[in-house]
């Protein structure tokens, strides 16, 4: 009799320490079965391509060092801690998975409003080139005839008759070389020999300008930007071919150039240059105050903090005299 009771007592206390470990393991596999859904929620996010495909982790959990003599963990509590570790982890994923969502965001943002603002700043630039294709009548050549059909942008203004070096405005592109006087003045001109084919196209071309020899120096000029584009005296002989068709009467041929000198080559070194002169161009074409303005305003607000001392004395005297706010 008294060995059955023993056995039921036993027994009994088996079943009451059983049920606390079966609570134990029953949270346990709902918590990593929580973990592995979430992880693969952090997969698809971070690997959409993935396919399902599960990635083993880079950095491993360290296998627990047994030390002799010390009393060593249950394996449930072991997986405890280890579910625990996991949900630490996956905390700081998430949160570093949504953090970088935010920065990416913010700098789509940042872009597509630069985008926009630039946009607006050439368009408007454009607007003021393409009007100077249509040059109105400059005060000293009241008696231009109008344009006939289908001639060239600037044809119809007539530069004042009679003055020498000035030509009517039109680019046919070909320097004159019949002119035995002039094909003399030519030979005199030295051409340089630095060893460098397009620093030496633009010094010869450089050389014809001051030597106010425009219809040669504008045909050099186009030489070296078409051969040596991306040589840094492009930038030089645009804004130089740009100032002969200015000094040669052809101010709406002149503000073509300078616009194009800043859209092809806006980090070049005289692409400010060619933005002052196209100001300068439309006040001689009669372009409204209000387009001459917008172009000085361009000129400062990309150009501001690299213009010299001249230059920005330059700009301050335009803007005054066209009443520039």
């Amino acid at each position: 009799m008294r060995r059955r009771i023993l056995a039921w007592v036993l027994l009994a206390g088996g079943a009451c320490a059983a049920a606390p470990a079966f609570g134990q393991a029953s949270a346990v596999e709902s918590r990593v079965g929580k973990l592995e859904s979430e992880m693969r929620a952090v997969q698809r996010k971070v690997f959409p391509g993935g396919a399902g495909q599960y990635l083993e982790p880079e950095i491993k959990p360290a296998a627990p060092e047994d030390i002799p003599g010390s009393p060593s963990g249950s394996p449930l509590s072991d997986l405890t801690a280890r579910v625990n570790a996991l949900e630490s982890q996956l905390t700081g994923i998430t949160g570093q998975i949504e953090t970088t969502q935010h920065r990416t965001q913010v700098l789509e943002d940042a872009f597509n409003a630069y985008k926009r603002s630039t946009d607006a700043r050439i368009k408007a630039l454009e607007d003021a080139a393409a009007g100077a294709g249509s040059p109105a009548p400059i005060a000293d050549t009241s008696d231009t005839p109008p344009p006939r059909a289908g001639s060239k942008p600037g044809a119809g203004v007539k530069q004042p008759a009679a003055r020498p070096g000035k030509t009517a405005e039109a680019d046919d592109g070909a320097p004159p070389t019949t002119d035995p006087a002039r094909q003399k003045q030519l030979a005199a001109i030295e051409r340089p020999k630095t060893g460098d084919a397009a620093e030496d196209a633009y010094l010869y071309g450089y050389r014809l300008w001051q030597a106010k020899m425009y219809p040669e120096a504008e045909a050099q000029f186009k030489l070296v930007t078409a051969t040596y584009p991306k040589h840094k005296r492009a930038s030089y002989a645009q804004n130089l071919l740009g100032r002969s068709y200015l000094e040669d009467g052809k101010p709406s041929l002149a503000s073509l150039a300078f616009y194009d000198n800043y859209k092809k080559w806006p980090d070049g070194e005289r692409a400010p240059d060619s933005l002052y002169y196209l100001g300068q161009s439309l006040v001689r074409l009669g372009k409204p105050a209000a387009d001459v303005c917008k172009v000085y305003r361009e000129l400062e607000d990309v150009y501001g903090a690299k213009l010299s001392d001249a230059m920005k004395g330059d700009v301050t005297r335009a803007k005054a005299q066209s009443k520039c706010a």
